[in-house]
């Protein structure tokens, strides 16, 4: 499959993206597989940035084994992947296994973009409560919380249900990759009264967002989607709106309806990421004196 970013939006590593071929959940242990074994890094890295795609965490030791991969690309994809599957839910000892061979990457990498890239995803592991949940975190105070809305969908194609589960899950781990110390869930799992994040002296702010185009233009064997979003910020829990966004992003694939169905997905993830690392987070530390 080929996919080649024409927006402004780019993600870690997504110059390699073009040699990804699509991932399919019952093909976790030939991809895992491939990362191991594979002949040629082009076969690695396409088996890394598909089983980072699916998220399934079996592929986690797979992916501690590629940070000493030979090839830069391979450790560098491999890195970020981890830095996205290692959550609260992973084992106290997976947790600190994987802490323990970032750590030991960071030392000897040459590479200082792929350095760059495994420091930021030992951050965020380290930030990480293995095992804990919302029921025994605790929240200093001056903690800012973040309400991340139901997201909506105005697009006439694709699964509308999927797509705004899609932007609200990309919103929430950005938010917990980049975002940090703000969090956005509160102790015992409900939205916060004004009267607790007063009692915490937290901030607290409103984030949402809207799909607002859809389109895929078929041409031969080839395919060209592209995706709009804008997202507001307003405060919490009053939510009173003083910032709206807009972004968007085309990505290029084959004609195949998987890859379209892909194709559609990236370009939205992308375009929310994008609007949230870098215009969203900036704008609320700023509000909130970060």
């Amino acid at each position: 499959m080929l996919r080649s970013w024409t927006s402004c939006v780019i993600l870690a590593l997504a110059f390699v993206a073009a040699l990804a071929a699509p991932a399919r959940a019952d093909k976790v242990d030939v991809l895992v597989r491939d990362l191991k074994t594979g002949g040629d890094y082009k076969v690695r890295l396409s088996a890394a940035l598909s089983l980072a795609k699916l998220g399934d965490k079996r592929a986690i030791p797979a992916f501690v084994i590629a940070l000493n991969d030979k090839d830069k690309t391979v450790r560098g994809a491999a890195a970020v992947a981890l830095g996205k599957l290692v959550d609260a839910t992973t084992s106290g000892p997976q947790k600190a296994q994987v802490e323990k061979a970032l750590a030991s990457m960071i030392e000897k990498e040459s590479s200082d973009s792929v350095k760059k890239q495994a420091e930021k995803s030992l951050q965020t592991i380290k930030a990480i409560g293995a095992g804990s949940s919302t029921s025994t975190q605790t929240v200093a105070s001056g903690a800012v919380f973040i309400d991340v809305g139901p997201m909506s969908s105005k697009s006439e194609s694709g699964d509308n249900t999927k797509l705004k589960g899609l932007m609200r899950s990309t919103v929430e781990k950005t938010f917990k990759s980049k975002g940090q110390p703000m969090m956005t869930a509160w102790p015992g799992g409900k939205s916060p009264t004004r009267k607790d994040l007063d009692a915490k002296k937290a901030n607290g702010f409103h984030v949402d967002g809207t799909l607002t185009e859809l389109t895929v233009k078929e041409k031969g064997a080839s395919a060209t989607v592209s995706c709009k979003v804008s997202m507001l910020i307003a405060t919490y829990p009053e939510k009173s709106v003083f910032g709206f966004l807009n972004g968007g992003a085309t990505v290029t694939a084959s004609a195949d309806a998987t890859d379209i169905r892909l194709a559609s997905e990236d370009c939205l993830a992308a375009v929310v990421e994008d609007l949230v690392a870098k215009k969203i987070i900036p704008t609320i530390k700023i509000k909130a004196g970060l």
